[in-house]
């Protein structure tokens, strides 16, 4: 799990959009890792999101990735 955490945030640092879907995410991940699975990437996202490191953007139809402070992920206060 500990790696493909890293892969994820790999990922999302080098992306080049502050906000991915999570399949732009999954293909990301499975260059480093090809044998793993859409459920075990989502449970190490779920990880990242409660550890605070990532965060869910809602876009109204779909949901987003994002790396928290990266770009323009949070809600203005």
């Amino acid at each position: 799990m500990e790696e493909l955490k890293k892969a994820i945030l790999d990922f999302a640092e080098n992306s080049k959009k502050s906000k991915f879907y999570f399949k732009d995410m999954e293909k990301g991940v499975q260059e480093k890792f090809p044998d793993a699975k859409m459920r075990e990437i989502k449970k190490a996202a779920t990880a990242l999101i409660n550890e605070g490191v990532l965060i869910f953007f809602s876009t109204g139809s779909s949901t987003m990735y994002g790396l928290k402070g990266r770009g323009m992920t949070e809600d203005p206060e």
